[in-house]
């Protein structure tokens, strides 16, 4: 039965079985190191004589486990037999056992298969992999059902721009930009509380640390609330148990790359900011005039709310109007919208808004935005026959990724980044 890397000291003195990718090769004379590595971390194995394997090459190993104070773990393994399954070219074009700094970042996405081996660059993955699930399981004890939308759409739901157009047989259609008028469509109809986590698509044409065109969108879209209070209320509680989970059980994932998450209830602490106040407090940051919220602005205001709340979280609200998405329930007056982003560690993670829900308003804001019923197909007829109270948001996995750990580009926490230059691999 094979043992993982790490588990080898629960062993000491046994025959154990490890199977995995050689990482470094350390060659004495008489007494030659291997280190093998696994999905769990290294193990030491120890040959006395010459060894005729290659970097990156994938062995099973049997031997004895012994102590060793100066091997990973406390253990090393003395092998009996050892079986190359798969032999590596030489010539690697990127060293696995290497620190990732010392290539470029096009280096490292070209050679994917390779630079993901890294254990610096799994942990990103493996990272995300648990936020995925912290997200999940917390959606579920909390009476959420979990949906998969379709991708391919007629229309968009942030409008006709930013759209990828696909020939589909005799039609013209297009990946979508969110599953937002699908999730307003499963709460009106009658799940009332549902999420979803797939992929979104943006034919932006920008080049930046913190765009790229296809992410992972965290969905959350919920029934009879009162405003986009209800809703940072609810991602506060979501949050504050995603980083408390992180803190509990991916420690070797935050110490690969010297990084932290704020501690339990630090993220219920995070001040609620209107637009108009966010503006004034940038001014007095950055000590220039502010004419919108830019992400100079938003790095600014994270370090207003460290310094005055003791946490690097703030929710920027009471947006106007014209700047956000036609389907925000608009306040009382017609300028403001019952909508928020959340900025973490100076970059915006979350978008959200209370949605509208009555035909007759929607009726109202269409022309506004210079959008006609026709044009968004059978969206508009969820609203006639009883849509409740109801509003969302989502997180943007990647950039989540990204700011717990520290990552300078966003595009590194993608498996295989896709942007305006890059579709391989």
């Amino acid at each position: 039965m094979r043992t993982l890397a790490l588990a080898v000291p629960e062993h000491l003195d046994k025959e154990v079985e490890v199977s995995g990718w050689v990482h470094r090769i350390r060659e004495l004379g008489q007494v030659n190191f291997v280190l093998l590595r696994d999905r769990s971390g290294m193990v030491q194995l120890v040959f006395n004589e010459k060894i005729d394997f290659t970097p990156e090459s994938v062995l099973t190993v049997k031997g004895v486990a012994k102590a060793n104070a100066k091997a990973p773990g406390g253990a090393e393994i003395h092998p009996t037999e050892v079986k190359v399954l798969a032999r590596a070219d030489l010539n690697l074009p990127v060293q696995v056992n290497q620190d990732p700094d010392k290539y470029p970042l096009e280096v490292l996405f070209d050679y994917r298969h390779l630079s993901l081996r890294m254990p610096k660059l799994r942990a990103i993955f493996q990272l995300q992999s648990s936020l995925l699930k912290y997200l999940s399981d917390f959606m579920r004890a909390d009476g959420f059902f979990e949906i998969k939308s379709t991708k391919l759409v007629g229309t968009g739901a942030e409008g006709g721009t930013g759209l990828f157009s696909v020939d589909y047989f005799e039609n013209k259609v297009y990946l979508a930009q969110s599953p937002q008028l699908y999730k307003q469509t499963m709460v009106s109809s009658g799940l009332e509380r549902v999420f979803e986590i797939s992929h979104a698509y943006r034919a932006e044409k920008h080049d930046t640390p913190r765009h790229i065109n296809e992410y992972v969108s965290f969905d959350v879209e919920m029934a009879f609330i009162e405003s986009d209070q209800d809703l940072m209320a609810f991602e506060a509680r979501l949050l504050d148990y995603v980083f408390t989970q992180v803190g509990l059980h991916n420690a070797a994932e935050l110490e690969a790359w010297g990084a932290s998450v704020p501690p339990p209830g630090a993220m219920l602490k995070a001040p609620i900011v209107g637009y108009d106040e966010a503006k004034d407090i940038i001014a007095k940051e950055t000590g220039k005039k502010v004419f919108d919220i830019n992400p100079e602005g938003e790095r600014a205001l994270s370090d207003w709310a460290l310094k005055e709340h003791g946490v690097d979280l703030v929710y920027l609200n009471d947006w106007p109007r014209k700047k956000r998405a036609w389907y925000s329930y608009p306040s009382l007056d017609g300028t403001r919208t019952l909508s928020f982003d959340l900025i973490f560690r100076g970059l915006e993670i979350t978008s959200g808004s209370r949605r509208i829900n009555e035909y007759a308003m929607l009726q109202d804001a269409l022309p506004k935005f210079g959008i006609t019923e026709e044009s968004l197909g059978f969206y508009p007829q969820i609203f006639r026959y009883g849509c409740p109270p109801h509003g969302g948001f989502a997180i943007g996995v990647e950039r989540l990724t990204q700011k717990i750990l520290g990552l300078d580009n966003v595009k590194e926490a993608s498996l295989f980044p896709r942007d305006r230059k890059r579709i391989t691999p």
